[in-house]
């Protein structure tokens, strides 16, 4: 077998690995890493959690004789870091380990590191090669990547709509606050499984007020996201299960009278913040903007109407997963319009997925 053909197979166990974190790691990067010894893999490792060790160091640990290191190679799917973070680099370790070959799938686009890991690696005479499976690596890590190259979060746009594209009936202000479900019990535990895999979560005032929804991963395993409400003259009530302080939850308000005078009686609220921004100049990017310099790489819009259509009409949306549902509304509130390439599609139950990219995303 060709060489290139050994590292990309090498070089997938690798992808397979990283995205074990998937959930866990962010704002890092998910990433794998094996080492190979006589054509064999003695070692792996992954970056499993945000703070502990990443996927390289995490594989040279794991290797019973170290005394082999420097006639093994070492793969990993993005360029080892070259700074001190919340752990020391690994570009150091790997140099420090006496490791002759390392094989890359991408370079980190963090602009800490950003090609200097490669530097560092080279400069000690290791044997590099970069660009293995580069467009899967990237892929994996897309979130990541759109956060450092276009200086926001990756924006997921997620909503349900009937077989006649209505995303809600008409409400009544005596119907019970309650979602009125498009899909089933299957489809709401995917949409969860999502949650668990992004930071943040973003939902408009409308959608609050009319579904009191938790925003939460009571159906899956995993960790909840960072709940995100944009809620401008402050008129819902503390009440609401978005407030709850289960969660951290960031509420951004505007500049007026009608939120000013409300703010006291959210003060009581744990894990509840209240951001000031200027709606008239557009929340989109003032929000995207708070969320970026928190660290928050991913945020799932998951409503209303106007709040998608909102982003869709900025062009700050990266993918799109549209559930459609096997019933008919008659009337109600339409589903958001926009133009984007479809990804893939699936069956979900009675329900089907479609999920589309967008090639021209703003940053």
């Amino acid at each position: 077998m060709e060489q290139s053909s050994i590292d990309k197979l090498y070089m997938s166990r690798c992808l397979e690995l990283a995205s074990n974190g998937m959930g866990n790691v962010a704002p890092n990067p998910m990433v794998g890493s094996v080492i190979v010894y006589n054509n064999q893999i003695i070692a792996e490792g992954y970056h499993t959690e945000y703070g502990k060790d990443h996927a390289e160091r995490a594989a040279i640990n794991a290797v019973k004789n170290s005394s082999v290191l420097k006639d093994s190679t070492l793969y990993v799917s993005l360029e080892p870091c070259s700074h001190f973070g919340k752990t020391p680099p690994c570009a150091n370790l790997i140099i420090e380990s006496q490791i002759k070959r390392v094989v890359v799938a991408t370079l980190d686009p963090n602009p800490k590191v950003q090609g200097r890991g490669i530097e560092l690696l080279k400069n000690a005479g290791i044997d590099v090669t970069v660009g293995v499976l580069e467009k899967e690596a990237r892929e994996l890590n897309r979130r990541f990547f759109v956060y450092h190259i276009k200086k926001r979060p990756y924006v997921i746009l997620k909503w349900a709509q009937t077989l006649d594209g209505y995303i809600d009936a008409i409400r009544k202000p005596s119907d019970p606050i309650a979602p009125v479900w498009v899909t089933n019990d299957l489809a709401r535990t995917l949409v969860h499984r999502w949650r668990s895999e992004e930071q943040s979560i973003m939902i408009g005032t409308n959608t609050v007020a009319k579904d009191n929804p938790r925003l939460d991963v009571r159906d899956w395993s995993g960790r909840s996201p960072i709940r995100v409400v944009l809620d401008r003259k402050l008129r819902l009530s503390p009440d609401m299960n978005v407030y709850d302080g289960s969660l951290p939850t960031l509420v951004f308000v505007g500049n007026n009278s009608s939120a000013a005078s409300k703010r006291q009686t959210f003060a009581s609220v744990p894990n509840l913040e209240l951001l000031t921004i200027d709606f008239a100049r557009g929340a989109e990017d003032q929000v995207l903007r708070e969320l970026y310099e928190r660290g928050i790489i991913s945020v799932i819009i998951e409503g209303g109407a106007m709040l998608v259509s909102s982003f869709v009409k900025k062009n700050y949306w990266d993918e799109s997963r549209v559930f459609v549902g096997n019933k008919f509304f008659g009337d109600g509130v339409k589903a958001p319009e926009f133009n984007g390439d479809l990804y893939s599609y699936d069956e979900v139950g009675d329900s089907k997925l479609f999920t589309y990219r967008n090639k021209l995303s703003r940053g």
